[in-house]
């Protein structure tokens, strides 16, 4: 494969609307830390999640790091090539694929940052998924209250991105309602830089407050 035509949604700019797929992959695997596949079977595993649709990528990039992810973005910014943001692949709706470079977080970028007891807040990279945090924060007696289906890979980057809920959300509420804090950085660079979003862990006999994202 040496370019891919994108869907009319995705074009962004004026021109015939393709990507030069051998210079991406040469750059990302210059620039970008971490795993570059291109190949057929990576992308064809990427290509669907928990929903019906199905749309092969034009690569996958596996960071390492949050800043190898970084360097990825910057990478498809500059060759005009669309970027997915993936977690655990539960999406119901296809968010989580499309004819873009899938960004997959949940295999390296799935730290606990760190806990703070006193707020009852901790901080996170957005590959964790949401029954490893909480077996995490178990011993400080602290949960994070929205429980999706998926609880058991769903990650809380995806969490984010959905405002997932769950059974328990009556209770503790949805996704947005747990978050004290998002670093993001947008495809134009701009936002407030690579980020780890903050999340408010709440102790299962209470009600958390409502925090604003």
């Amino acid at each position: 494969m040496t370019s891919v035509s994108l869907p009319d949604p995705v074009v962004l700019r004026t021109g015939p609307p393709r990507v030069d797929v051998r210079a991406l992959e040469r750059a990302l695997r210059e620039r970008a830390g971490g795993e570059v596949r291109f190949d057929a079977g990576s992308r064809g595993a990427y290509s669907t999640d928990a929903s019906n649709y199905r749309q092969i990528p034009i690569g996958v990039v596996v960071p390492r790091t949050v800043d190898d992810a970084v360097q990825a973005i910057a990478v498809c910014r500059e060759h005009g090539a669309p970027v997915v943001s993936r977690g655990g692949g539960t999406s119901l709706a296809g968010q989580a694929c499309n004819v873009a470079v899938v960004i997959d977080w949940s295999k390296s970028c799935h730290g606990l940052v760190s806990v703070d007891l006193a707020a009852k807040t901790c901080v996170i990279e957005p590959g964790i998924v949401l029954d490893e945090l909480n077996a995490q924060l178990a011993p400080h007696r602290l949960m994070f209250g929205p429980k999706p289906a998926t609880h058991d890979h769903c990650t809380l980057g995806g969490m984010i991105g959905n405002n997932s809920c769950g059974a328990t959300a009556q209770a503790y509420g949805k996704t947005v309602d747990n978050l004290v804090r998002l670093e993001v950085l947008t495809y134009d660079g701009s936002g407030s830089g690579p980020g780890r979003p903050a999340t408010k862990s709440t102790r299962p006999s209470s009600r958390p407050a409502a925090a604003g994202p």
